[in-house]
């Protein structure tokens, strides 16, 4: 009864309301692996509920063309959106974040645009701060789209991951960032729509020129970034259209994306403005080459020999990376952990911040594979456990296990927190080859006494363990 008694306006905004305790929810969920998925679930099922109202406001309402061109759009993304989000392989997970992350940065920034467009063809002159709004927006959401693609550029490998920079590099961006600061003056002063586009035009440019300087193991810190950007352009768009909604929403994702970065530059022992700007004016050179250093030999063995190890070891620490999800070997390596456990093996995986090539990508990458939350390890959690492990499993990681981060002033990752496999009693690599990590380094443990390679596929290699340990 009194439900019917509101305005229509009321209504919506009191399921906004729902829609965005249902968000907060859902973060509260993906902070911990273990209910990820249902926070997943619940995210989504606001986003439903708060898109369903959208449809009760007036300009979709009393227009059919806007409402036919909604639900075209909306079938549209679905048709792309579904398809990719099923058969992407879990390899291609950070590049379709990144591709997410620009998609959503650009439409804010577009929307922003569209609806300045929209007052002037009324005759209506913005207030300032409309224009202030809408250039907020096509500045954070336009950096986030190029910026963006070229992140995905470089994770798909089209160009090199590392850093790229150039000669006048750091003229270049001030003189970009003065003129951006010149525009949006000169927009606000005098409310002329063309400053507004010559923005857009020097803020993609700034994107490009804002990731080009970033690789290497910095990448998963720069994905959580762009995300933190596109957040805040959402927000931006928000205040433009007046759409609470979208103010809240976007300023979660903003808020919670910039909490998350600040971790993960925690996590690798350096500060935001070092791992954004440390590779301005120089280049980083790797050391030890494509294939590591010929002049030194290392301990190769088979994997019936490791399997034997395995079987008879007290504690066995599992240490997974990038390489584990290029092999797609996550149901192998919870099948050998199964096997060991089966024996008596105290088996669980040591979990890095940053390892593979998004944030999470080793807590989402084990947890398709259906591997028990208790057996996951977050890095400050293992390492005071690694001195009383019989055997460090290292599976395609090589970065976040590297000494190099303790003992080489100088090393592009110099100063980030590992997982420190080097105090195992055994150490055992899983690797295609000897060529260095994202980072372009060599990685001294390779090289140690105690440390065995065993060279090829990793589920391959996995599956021939498990059938070592089980013979055993």
């Amino acid at each position: 009864m009194m439900a019917a008694s509101l305005p229509l306006s009321t209504v919506r905004d009191l399921f906004y309301l729902v829609a965005v305790a249902g968000f907060i929810l859902a973060l509260k969920g993906l902070g911990s692996p273990k209910f990820a998925r249902r926070g997943n679930q619940l995210g989504a099922a606001a986003a439903v509920l708060a898109i369903a109202f959208t449809f009760t406001l007036p300009t979709l309402r009393h227009s059919g063309k806007n409402l036919v061109l909604a639900l075209v759009a909306m079938v549209l993304g679905a048709l792309v959106a579904v398809p990719v989000a099923r058969l992407v392989k879990m390899t291609a997970m950070p590049q379709l974040v990144a591709f997410f992350n620009g998609v959503g940065g650009g439409a804010a920034s577009l929307v922003s645009i569209i609806e300045l467009l929209h007052l002037h063809s009324l005759g209506l002159k913005p207030a300032v701060y409309v224009t202030a709004e809408v250039l907020l927006g096509v500045l954070i959401g336009s950096v986030s789209f190029s910026g963006s693609a070229i992140a995905f550029i470089k994770l798909q490998e089209l160009i090199t991951g590392r850093p790229i920079t150039y000669p006048g590099q750091q003229a270049i961006n001030a003189v970009v960032g003065l003129a951006i600061g010149v525009l949006v003056v000169l927009a606000l002063v005098t409310g002329n729509i063309a400053f507004v586009f010559v923005l857009l035009a020097l803020a993609l440019v700034l994107g490009v020129i804002f990731v080009l300087p970033i690789g290497g193991a910095d990448v998963p810190v720069l994905i959580s970034l762009l995300n933190s950007f596109t957040g805040l352009a959402v927000a931006a768009s928000g205040f433009v259209l007046d759409n609470n909604l979208l103010i809240v929403a976007g300023t979660l994702v903003g808020a919670s994306g910039i909490i998350l970065t600040r971790l993960m530059s925690g996590a690798m022992g350096r500060s935001l403005p070092n791992i954004l700007f440390s590779a301005f004016g120089a280049v980083i050179t790797a050391t030890g080459g494509e294939a590591g250093d010929a002049s030194r030999s290392v301990r190769t063995g088979t994997p019936e020999d490791v399997g034997v190890l395995l079987a008879y070891a007290r504690k066995v620490v599992i240490i997974p990376g990038y390489g584990l999800a290029v092999a797609q070997a996550q149901h192998t390596v919870r099948e050998l952990a199964d096997a060991l456990t089966a024996r008596g093996v105290e088996v669980f995986y040591a979990i890095h911040p940053v390892a593979g090539r998004m944030p999470g990508h080793m807590n989402v990458l084990l947890a398709e594979a259906n591997v028990p939350y208790e057996e996951l390890k977050e890095m400050d959690e293992a390492n005071p456990e690694m001195s009383t492990a019989d055997v460090a499993l290292v599976v395609g990681a090589n970065d976040t296990v590297n000494p190099a981060a303790i003992t080489t002033p100088g090393s592009p990752i110099y100063g980030m927190p590992i997982v420190h496999a080097d105090e195992a009693e055994n150490v055992i690599f899983l690797k295609r080859s000897m060529r260095p990590g994202f980072a372009g380094i060599d990685n001294e443990l390779l090289y140690d006494p105690k440390t065995t390679l065993l060279f090829g596929d990793a589920k391959d290699t996995l599956a021939k363990l498990v059938a070592a340990v089980k013979d055993a």
